[in-house]
């Protein structure tokens, strides 16, 4: 007997963002983030070569340390900061943003604005 799962509300969001992500791209790597409960991650993902061009965490010890807290506002901006410029030291300045299943809003906000500071274009 076969069983088979369902996908969650949560997974069919991400598929549906990435896919359309996929079809304006236009070569561009992305911007990708996760949000836990505890930390927020973000990546620069080439996804032609299947590399990762840059990334910035708030469980980095060198972001960590100036913090108050790592699931706030002020972090997620941080976060943004950081990884914009190592996305600019790697070359890279243009990049689309995927959200996941995330509303665009809080920390994923913050975190995109802070990045656009920091000189990535999307």
């Amino acid at each position: 007997m076969a069983y088979y799962k369902r996908k969650t509300g949560a997974v069919r969001r991400r598929e549906r963002v990435r896919s359309k992500l996929r079809r304006v791209a236009e070569g561009r790597p992305r911007l990708s983030i996760h949000r836990s409960g505890k930390h927020l991650y973000a990546q620069i993902i080439d996804d032609s070569e299947g590399r990762t061009l840059a990334s910035a965490a708030t469980v980095e010890k060198s972001l960590a340390e100036t913090l108050k807290s790592t699931m706030s506002v002020a972090a997620a901006e941080a976060v943004g900061k950081a990884v914009a410029e190592r996305a600019v030291a790697a070359g890279v300045k243009t990049v689309v943003f995927d959200r996941g299943a995330l509303q665009y809003h809080g920390r994923v906000k913050a975190l995109a604005e802070a990045a656009r500071e920091g000189g990535l274009e999307f």
